[in-house]
């Protein structure tokens, strides 16, 4: 039998490492990718965000007890001994300090959304990734939703897409920085929509909803309405030439993650990422937009 190769987790707080490893180390999962393995994980966690730090033991436990994964005292000592880095710790304000933690490993990394909880670190991690000749990939899995990514190859014979209009759960999660909770998958939803370009974010708020209008370059624009207190659904219209589509994305048989493992593992390991530098630090920018636009209450110019 061939060896498999190692992926090694850091960061362990988040329910996405139970479905990383259903797929990759539980041979009766319908998904089951054989080739690769967790086989490291160090269990991190942040102290003043008790979403996080409340989870790290029963992560841990479940790395450790069902997938045989050995618990590392450093990201650094995960690094050492993985071919394929995923930071996943639900935390995107410590996502800069651990990349440079284990970059200098040469390794490919996948760092789970958000790609850091502002456009500064965000940028700081590509220059990094850059000087060590690291690809690095970062994306919500709501961007390879089956049908999200079959009407964006197909196009429905309605021709190009003019705007959009996205739908999720927006809660607010201190001390993670306004939107950067759940918004993160809506915005990630509208920018795989439409691409890098928006110009202007204006937010309309109040208690239950948030509605966020993105304004592209070329005129197009793209709403996102962000729900508090009813429903906890993803969906999303695309508006064309010449007629919508809308989508539930919660109407595929594959899950989202299956998805995006598929992506992460056929070009991270072969040095590149499926997604553009530019599209993940869009997705960054609208966020930081659209915070400032929420304290303000005035739409912001973005540059």
């Amino acid at each position: 039998m061939a060896t498999k190769k190692r992926i090694g987790m850091i960061g362990l707080d988040t329910s996405h490492i139970e479905v990383f490893a259903k797929m990759l180390n539980n041979p009766d999962d319908p998904n089951y990718i054989p080739d690769w393995k967790i086989s490291a994980g160090w269990p991190g966690g942040s102290p003043d965000f008790d979403l996080s730090i409340s989870r790290v033991d029963q992560y841990t436990s479940l790395l450790r007890d069902e997938c045989e994964a050995k618990i590392l005292e450093t990201p650094e000592a995960v690094a050492e001994q993985s071919d394929l880095i995923f930071i996943l710790t639900i935390d995107g304000r410590v996502h800069l300090d651990l990349f440079k933690r284990v970059v200098p490993y040469g390794k490919p990394v996948f760092i789970d959304k958000p790609l850091a909880a502002g456009l500064a670190d965000a940028e700081e991690i590509f220059r990094l990734a850059e000087e060590h000749g690291v690809p690095v990939m970062s994306c919500s899995s709501l961007r390879y939703a089956d049908n999200l990514q079959a009407a964006l190859d197909g196009g429905n014979g309605q021709g190009s897409i003019t705007g959009c209009d996205v739908f999720g759960p927006l809660e607010i999660m201190p001390p993670l920085p306004g939107i950067y909770w759940y918004g993160v998958h809506s915005v990630e939803i509208l920018v795989t929509a439409m691409g890098s370009g928006c110009c202007r974010v204006n937010v309309i708020k109040n208690a239950d909803n948030d509605a966020i209008i993105c304004e592209w370059k070329d005129g197009r624009m793209g709403v996102i309405r962000g729900v508090r207190k009813s429903h906890t659904q993803f969906g999303i219209t695309l508006h064309r030439e010449s007629g919508a589509q809308a989508l539930d994305l919660q109407a595929n048989d594959r899950p989202y993650y299956a998805g995006l493992l598929d992506k992460i593992l056929d070009n991270l390991p072969e040095g590149r990422s499926p997604v553009s530098n530019a599209q993940m630090l869009e997705v960054i920018r609208i966020m930081d937009a659209a915070n400032e636009s929420r304290e303000s209450g005035r739409p912001v110019e973005m540059s």
